[in-house]
């Protein structure tokens, strides 16, 4: 990971991904001495990942998988580092050639990281290139969240996420943009959620493919719609079975840093059952990513050693719940139908007066960005189309 030496400006330098050959040894060796644990007990994944499929990921991360591939890919994009608030934020930052292109901060979540968006970012800067219209162009800036990839790891806390977002406000108006919008998923929703509710001078709206839009009190279940009851029993699950790295990570974030940066197959588990409980598939991952997707976001974690400092977020924001606050300005959403949790459509159009686009996918998971980047790039285009007059 090096850092350019020549600065375009006093605050923003260049930045070129580059991992050293010494570190990819390094990994390749220490899957090989991987000591797998016994087999789950269970025919499913109830117990967590399965040995088998967790074998066939690491494997082919020894034996098949490209690093050099990804970060050329990377690199294809300008990278820069910044610093803000005493940090140093790594970010992407690609123009469009259409001059009125709308600026576009997407912010990713955990265990996202700007590999989420780099499929999205071609057709969002130059659409008609893939079948858009050249009026939807977009200018986009993705960071890479403090303590995330190779954004600063803070080193003491108060790094919530009304301070991300703070930051992200002076890195839109260090880029020089008076106009622009926002748009996340999972902690990216909740960073462009904060800024909603912070209405910053130049922020023309959101667009949003995880909503917190639960009411911050429950009516009782006799009151409850079937949309209502479907939308708390993904609750129950989200916070229930699928709930376990949310509650080590809200509680424990340094101890599982100590569990993960030791051990890259560790690291590959913790990811990969996530990316499988979460996406729509028939029963693996692999049905939703392949398994370069996966490696791609599994290695980024690992060369920048960010287990523990990315899952800080979580014991920063242990208060956070999925009662976001009642939003005045534009926003957009996408409900896709697979997320978890899923508010109803009745909840969101409560917490979001000014709701310019309701846009339901016909498939896809939490990881969106991933999952159905074509999708996710169309339902961008017309969410945000409103606020360019």
């Amino acid at each position: 990971m090096t850092a350019a030496t020549t600065p375009t400006s006093a605050l923003i330098r260049p930045f070129t991904v580059s991992i050293p050959d010494a570190e990819i040894d390094d990994l390749r060796k220490r899957l090989a001495r991987t000591r797998w644990p016994d087999p789950e007990t269970v025919g499913d994944w109830s117990q967590g990942v399965r040995v088998e499929n967790a074998r066939a990921l690491v494997e082919y991360w020894e034996r098949g998988y490209d690093w050099r591939r990804f970060e050329a890919e990377l690199n294809r994009f300008p990278q820069f580092l910044t610093e803000i608030d005493g940090l140093d934020i790594h970010f992407i930052h690609v123009r469009s050639e259409n001059p009125d292109a709308m600026p576009l901060i997407l912010t990713h979540g955990w265990p996202g990281s700007i590999v989420d968006f780099l499929k999205l970012i071609d057709p969002l800067t130059d659409p008609v290139s893939y079948g858009g219209d050249a009026a939807d162009s977009f200018d986009v800036v993705i960071p890479s969240l403090p303590g995330f990839g190779f954004s600063q790891k803070p080193t003491e806390t108060g790094w919530i996420v009304s301070r991300i977002a703070d930051a992200w406000v002076e890195l839109m108006r260090r880029l020089g943009y008076t106009k622009w919008a926002a748009q996340g998923g999972d902690w990216g929703g909740v960073v462009t959620t904060a800024l909603g509710a912070m209405q910053p001078e130049g922020l023309l709206g959101i667009h949003l493919n995880t909503q917190y839009a639960f009411p911050a009190q429950i009516p009782d279940a006799d009151a409850l719609s079937p949309e209502e009851r479907h939308a708390m029993e993904t609750v129950a699950l989200y916070t229930g079975d699928l709930g376990g790295s949310s509650h080590l990570q809200g509680t424990k974030p340094e101890t599982v840093g100590f569990a993960l940066a030791d051990s890259p197959a560790g690291q590959a588990a913790w990811i990969y059952e996530k990316f499988q409980s979460k996406t729509e598939n028939h029963g693996l991952a692999e049905d939703a990513l392949s398994m370069d997707d996966m490696l791609d976001a599994i290695s980024l974690y690992w060369f920048t050693n960010s287990a523990a400092s990315s899952g800080r977020i979580y014991w920063e924001n242990k208060s956070a719940t999925l009662a976001g606050p009642k939003l005045a300005l534009p926003v957009a959403v996408t409900v896709f139908p697979k997320d978890i949790p899923l508010p109803p459509r009745s909840w969101i159009e409560d917490t979001y007066s000014n709701l310019v686009h309701y846009g339901e996918a016909d498939k896809g998971g939490h990881f969106a960005a991933l999952e159905q980047h074509e999708i996710l790039v169309s339902e961008i285009r017309t969410g945000l189309r409103t606020l360019r007059s």
